[in-house]
């Protein structure tokens, strides 16, 4: 189903200043694809984290593991959501570790934060587990499993919006997001 959005509902009035939107989820949940959808749909700009941190480094997350581990690339993502959440005020994708940093938690506070939750088998069609994922590089449906174990309380704490992507189209899944962020603007009931 297709939704319109109307231009003055493109952007819920949330009360904090940041992203209109903070998408969280585990590897494979479609959190930069959808992203994209929901930044079109919304009349926005989307900021990857990942993405950004990979730009402003000059190399892969996947050599910045390698070349000097876990912990420094948790530094330069958790300075990177923090700058994301005071200067951008589009949708906001974030690592799927990222929310596991108890700074990074507490900073999303306030802001409508939506758990794209995904089931095993679409997460490894999306993402092929391959070694782009340094989290995922030894047996990678092992680690997805225990990955996604170890944080979904967190995601589910967190969010302010579930919704599962398992089967569906990002354009299905960014229409959900549009429609559900503004009946909570709107106090509307969506179904």
């Amino acid at each position: 189903m297709v939704s319109e959005v109307r231009t003055e509902d493109r952007v819920a009035d949330h009360g904090v200043a940041g992203p209109c939107v903070v998408l969280m989820g585990p590897p494979g949940s479609g959190k930069t694809t959808v992203g994209r959808a929901l930044a079109q749909l919304l009349g926005v700009e989307l900021r990857d984290t990942d993405e950004a941190i990979e730009v402003q480094q000059a190399r892969s997350i996947s050599d910045i593991f390698i070349d000097e581990g876990e912990p420094r690339f948790r530094e330069l993502e958790r300075a990177e959501v923090a700058s994301a959440l005071a200067s951008h005020r589009g949708v906001l994708s974030v690592g799927g570790g990222a929310v596991m940093d108890p700074t990074t938690a507490s900073a999303l506070a306030g802001h409508p934060v939506v758990f794209l939750d995904v089931g095993i088998a679409d997460a490894a069609r999306r993402v092929g587990f391959n070694h782009s994922r340094p989290l995922l590089a030894v047996n990678p449906r092992a680690q997805w499993i225990r990955l996604m174990d170890a944080r979904r309380p967190t995601y589910e704490r967190l969010a302010t919006l579930t919704v599962l992507t398992t089967g569906r189209t990002p354009q299905d899944i960014a229409d959900e997001i549009g429609q559900r962020l503004n009946a909570d603007r709107t106090g509307d009931r969506v179904e």
